[in-house]
């Protein structure tokens, strides 16, 4: 039996199937990792084309569309190998990219989950949005990587090269051990999409884990293919999961805190939106908090309180350093506790 289930999740991508599936079964050691792509319920071509161009890929064929977390919990559940690795459809990877990620978790047992560097298909020379070398959570919860800090994307000289650890690894590809994903309860189905990789890796470091990038292994990320940045359904799944994120993963005694000045500026960014004259994005941040307030409460069940939840954030706020400070990449910020 094989140690790595490469796990692809498609919906109606038969185009990005032709245009990457190939990189990735021609680079994947067969006698390391099975190659598979669960399907979510596509309508197109995709079934049919994994079945005449793809033999040797195997087939998750899902009923309907689940979204992206649900899709990768239940082809997560169908396989049995002991390493998981969830692999965006529109990534390519280069020549030997799993190995140093397989050997880096097996010599490092405390490892729960990791990402490699993760480098722009549009231009190979530039880090990728989603991941970069590794994701950081600022002092409010926002998000930002070695590599990316909000609109500033880095370009690639070496200056990420060495392992870090990171409070969050990349969707785009996440090997973690199967089980450990498993008891972590998986990515939150009712995420349907966005942020549900860090909210993932947030639970993993909650019970004990340590999550590193490794940029020995590099692949090559599309982006955007699902949803384009702009899209006020993305605004609003970011926006309402991020909240939640937090709802979920701070303890009580620093959670409303947080959350209140996330709101204000949310607010803030909204009236952004509003004298752009973007009222659709205006209209999906509104919702994002509306859903947030509906959905919130299923999660106080699963509030082990303060001592299970001790995870340490940024010291710094990303905003302040960003905007204020006008640092723009990650090796100009000013900072003291990253982990």
């Amino acid at each position: 039996m094989n140690r790595v289930s490469v796990i692809i999740l498609n919906w109606n991508g038969t185009h990005l199937l032709r245009k990457y599936l190939p990189s990735v079964t021609e680079h994947t050691p067969k006698e390391l990792a099975d190659v598979v792509v669960a399907d979510n319920g596509s309508t197109d071509a995709s079934l049919q084309v994994l079945s005449e161009q793809f033999p040797t890929v195997k087939v998750i064929p899902l009923d309907r569309n689940y979204g992206f977390a649900e899709g990768y919990n239940r082809a997560i559940r169908a396989v049995d190998t002991p390493y998981v690795l969830l692999l965006n459809d529109d990534v390519a990877v280069s020549p030997g990219w799993l190995e140093p990620l397989t050997e880096f978790m097996d010599t490092h047992p405390d490892c729960g989950a990791c990402q490699p560097k993760l480098l722009s298909d549009r231009n190979r020379s530039q880090f990728e949005y989603a991941g970069a070398a590794g994701g950081y959570l600022d002092s409010l919860g926002y998000p930002f990587c070695r590599g990316r800090i909000f609109a500033t994307v880095e370009a690639d000289s070496g200056q990420y090269d060495s392992v870090a650890e990171i409070h969050w690894a990349t969707g785009a590809c996440l090997l973690t051990r199967r089980d450990l994903y498993l008891r972590a309860g998986g990515l939150d189905a009712a995420f349907f999409a966005h942020m549900e990789e860090i909210d993932l890796c947030w639970r993993l470091r909650r019970m004990g884990c340590k999550l590193y990038c490794v940029p020995q292994s590099e692949v090559f990320h599309l982006g955007g293919a699902s949803l384009a940045m702009g899209n006020p359904r993305k605004t609003k799944l970011n926006f309402r999961n991020s909240l939640l994120m937090l709802w979920k993963n701070l303890p009580a005694s620093r959670r409303s805190g947080i959350i209140f000045r996330r709101q204000l500026l949310d607010g803030v960014a909204a009236l952004n939106f509003l004298l752009r004259g973007e009222w659709n994005q205006v209209k999906a941040i509104w919702e994002a908090h509306r859903e947030y307030r509906e959905m919130r409460d299923r999660y106080y069940k699963t509030d082990k309180g303060d001592a299970s939840q001790s995870v340490r954030l940024c010291d710094f706020s990303v905003l302040v350093q960003y905007y204020l400070k006008r640092r723009r990449t990650f090796s100009e910020l000013e900072m003291h506790k990253m982990i």
